[in-house]
């Protein structure tokens, strides 16, 4: 792999950064930055800036509305959208049900949702967990009965994140009880303002309102609003998790906290020097700086062979376990860095503009919420224990 980037692609990352430094709103950088609470209309705003620009899509193909670019490309402008602290792009829209849409949809599906997709009129949620059924994905229990034009769907959904923004939801729903698990199942588009869905907040360790339970009682979604062909949702639905698994590695987030945990441990003072000249801590960070290098060489090969659109594969649970691990790490030693001052967790700080004591409180009173709720990153998109099992079955052959 050529490691060296094309005078073109350097021109190309000069280009994002001078509309990140003209565009971003400096409101909602802070924010990011400082682990501050989104609301929804920072990410529409956002999303906006990024419409207008034409950029909304990195992944898209043009012919799609997208902007066509390299594999090399996108992982460019997603790196300087973090270091910069841009928004993280909400992916069940662009990079998660866009995907299944362009893949299997109809025609009329994909001329309807994509362009609203593009735009940022629709904020979808993923529909996939139920209690009982998470890593066991293919024995969810939440049915739909057709009843000529209409599917009625009952059941619960469960680890929803932002289901409380979404406009859609993309749901795996059991179309058939009497086939073997994988072979009963339907994907299904799912208008949120649908009578008969609630949302129930789940609050996390950290207290905020992230995640969520969906109940659906009665609730009568079109057939046409079916992906694909009936009780084939299960080839769907590993066709997207594999697309999620690879954006999920978080590479240039995980670049700007590397860049933050040295700032930190050049500050903090560990028995009377800088913790940084502790030989110890040091090498925790060396360790974790050649994990991300080597997710990143992994990533950009997994992203050329994506090239053409098809399905990421195996290789996916790779990125997937190895990305939450970095994330992990990276929240747990910028806490050994802080010290004491990791202990106290304030919620009120996760409010922009929030000035607290004691001094200098404001910049790291989220440092804990942030560590607890990276805890989930090991469990989400498949846990890494399923993940794990992929990889040796798959990749290893065993």
């Amino acid at each position: 792999m050529n490691l060296e980037y094309s005078p073109a692609e350097l021109e190309f990352r000069a280009a994002v950064r001078a509309f990140l430094r003209e565009r971003l709103p400096p409101d909602i950088s802070a924010k990011v930055l400082g682990f501050k609470r989104l609301l929804r209309e920072d990410w529409q705003r956002w999303t906006q800036i990024l419409h207008e620009k034409g950029w909304s899509a990195p992944s898209w193909p043009r012919e799609a509305g997208g902007p066509g670019w390299s594999t090399i490309e996108q992982h460019i402008f997603d790196e300087e959208c973090a270091a910069a602290g841009a928004p993280p792009m909400i992916a069940f829209g662009v990079r998660m049900v866009a995907p299944v849409i362009m893949a299997f949809g109809s025609r009329e599906q994909q001329q309807y949702f994509l362009p609203r997709i593009l735009s940022g009129e629709h904020w979808w949620c993923q529909g996939y967990s139920e209690p009982g059924s998470g890593s066991d994905l293919a024995s969810l229990k939440t049915r739909a009965e057709r009843r000529g034009d209409t599917y009625v769907v009952n059941g619960q959904k469960t680890w929803n994140t932002l289901g409380h923004f979404a406009d859609w939801i993309f749901c795996l729903v059991r179309t058939d009880a009497e086939s073997k698990p994988q072979a009963g199942i339907s994907f299904l588009l799912i208008d949120m303002r649908t009578p008969g869905i609630t949302v129930r907040p789940i609050p996390l360790l950290d207290g905020e309102h992230e995640v969520n339970e969906v109940w659906f009682d009665n609730v009568e979604v079109p057939v046409a609003n079916r992906v694909g062909d009936e009780n084939k949702g299960w080839t769907y639905a590993k066709y997207l998790l594999a697309h999620e698994r690879v954006n999920i590695a978080q590479l240039g987030q995980s670049k700007r906290e590397l860049k933050k945990l040295k700032e930190l441990a050049a500050r903090a003072i560990s028995d009377g020097k800088p913790l940084v000249t502790d030989g110890r801590f040091r090498d925790r960070i060396a360790e974790v700086e050649i994990d991300l290098l080597a997710l990143e060489f992994t990533v950009l090969r997994v992203l050329k062979e994506d090239g053409s659109q098809s399905n990421p594969g195996p290789e996916s649970s790779l990125l997937k376990v190895r990305g939450s691990q970095i994330q992990q790490t990276l929240a747990e030693l910028k806490m050994q860095a802080l010290g004491h001052y990791a202990l106290p967790w304030i919620p009120e700080a996760l409010d922009a503009g929030w000035q607290g004591e004691p001094d200098g409180a404001a910049e790291w009173a989220a440092f804990s919420g942030r560590y607890f709720n990276m805890r989930k990153t090991s469990i989400y998109s498949g846990s890494n224990e399923i993940q794990r099992n992929i990889i040796a079955q798959r990749i290893l052959g065993l």
